[in-house]
């Protein structure tokens, strides 16, 4: 089974799994919560076909990677990509980060810059900032919504999962056309996460500010985003990422909900392939 070992100093040393396929320059994609990198079926054949190697890996405490007692912040998880990255020598990366997987491309080249990066995309990501604060009063959740989700998690994580699930994919519009065995999949991913990160990965992506982070990602960057999320909504994310990192080009999904890449995966691959050969 691939790993690589982490090696942050204040976090526990876990193993990350990860699945490389094809040759050529290296595009890595980051899962959302509460999934893995099994996520990206359609991307992966996509951009393997296209000539790219692309690599997805397993966040710590999802997939097959390491199950760690604590760890779950963005310093981490942003050292276990600088880790990745370094241990399989790659170099002119496309960074392609999903929900808080923005998180984690945004904190790393807050940490450690974009010497390694050719480019980088935030898929209907969590950056800039979720919570609502006095300096932030556009952000998507309050501190009562994080800790309710928390609860919920906690009380009874696979019926709350199945039912977010559906949110995730606006199931209403689109469960028709991708089948209940969707559903399924999607439960193979989110029930092989450890219960704690998948708590304490509600209060990372729901609390952890991302602004000036952005504002060192200098590489070309492309927001995706569909108008139709109602996981996390354009108008608390994917459109105010601009106003930190100016250069960023903002591509809008119409009538796409947070898990595009299953439900619009032709048009969203269209746009990936597109991007990354710039």
């Amino acid at each position: 089974m691939p790993t690589i070992q982490t090696k942050h100093t204040r976090a526990p040393a876990t193993e990350l799994y990860y699945e490389t396929y094809g040759q050529g320059r290296p595009v890595v994609l980051i899962h959302g919560w509460p999934l893995s990198g099994r996520m990206w079926e359609r991307q992966i054949d996509a951009l393997r076909h296209a000539g790219y190697q692309v690599v997805a890996y397993d966040r710590r405490g999802f997939g097959q990677s390491g199950k760690t007692a604590t760890g779950y912040d963005y310093d981490t998880f942003a050292s276990d990509l600088n880790d990745l990255l370094g241990a399989l020598d790659l170099r002119d990366v496309t960074l392609v980060g999903f929900s808080m997987g923005g998180g984690e491309v945004s904190r790393y080249a807050g940490l450690y810059g974009t010497e390694r990066l050719r480019s980088a995309m935030l898929v209907a990501s969590i950056a800039p900032f979720l919570l609502k604060t006095a300096d932030n009063p556009d952000g998507g959740l309050a501190e009562a919504d994080v800790e309710g989700m928390m609860a919920k998690v906690a009380a009874n994580r696979p019926q709350f999962l199945a039912g977010f699930t559906k949110e995730f994919l606006n199931w209403d519009e689109n469960g028709a056309a991708l089948g209940d065995e969707f559903l399924d999949f999607a439960a193979t991913m989110y029930l092989q996460a450890s219960p704690v990160a998948s708590q304490e990965c509600v209060r990372a992506f729901g609390t952890t500010d991302f602004r000036a982070d952005l504002a060192k990602l200098t590489v070309p960057t492309l927001v995706v985003h569909g108008d139709s999320d109602r996981i996390v909504p354009l108008e608390a994310s994917g459109q105010r990422v601009p106003q930190y990192q100016p250069n960023a080009e903002l591509h809008v999904m119409k009538g796409a909900p947070h898990g595009l890449n299953s439900t619009h995966a032709e048009e969203f691959n269209r746009v990936l392939l597109d991007f990354v050969k710039r």
